[in-house]
């Protein structure tokens, strides 16, 4: 057997990630199959440790998974996926826009309904209800398209 192939663990570790989580890479495709030993241990190459990494990037850049195994097949296989990955890059930092200004917008109206709360508390007295869950506005739900 090859000294140089890592078993899962090994990559697991060097990456910091479970081995679930590269079970789970191999299974949606983001990394390639590996071989097994005789004993049935995954047998990983040294490179695949820089794909883990390039695939954790990718989640922390906001690729999803499905999102990164198509442009790596498409790299594995030959064709250059760059114009999709910008693209792709594109869609998400809108999403993040619109997110901020929905943020933004959640975070003016709390901040009105403290001072409505502080309202309702300096007329209450201390002992007194002031029944600030009951005041909260109501609210159209925020969309996730």
């Amino acid at each position: 057997m090859d000294d140089k192939l890592l078993r899962i663990g090994e990559v697991a570790k060097k990456v910091g990630v479970s081995p679930d989580t590269i079970r789970h890479y191999e299974k949606v495709g983001v990394i390639p199959a590996v071989r097994r030993s005789d004993r049935g241990y995954r047998m990983y190459p040294p490179q695949s440790i820089a794909r883990v990494m390039l695939v954790r990037n990718g989640l922390q850049f906001g690729f999803s998974l499905r999102q990164l195994a198509g442009f790596l097949k498409a790299r594995d296989s030959g064709t250059a996926p760059c114009r999709q990955v910008r693209a792709t890059a594109e869609a998400i930092v809108n999403r993040v826009e619109q997110r901020i200004v929905e943020l933004e917008q959640a975070r003016a109206s709390i901040r009105q309904t403290l001072k409505d709360w502080d309202a309702r508390l300096a007329t209450a007295g201390d002992r007194a209800p002031a029944r600030l869950l009951d005041a909260l506005p109501v609210r159209q739900p925020i969309s996730r398209d």
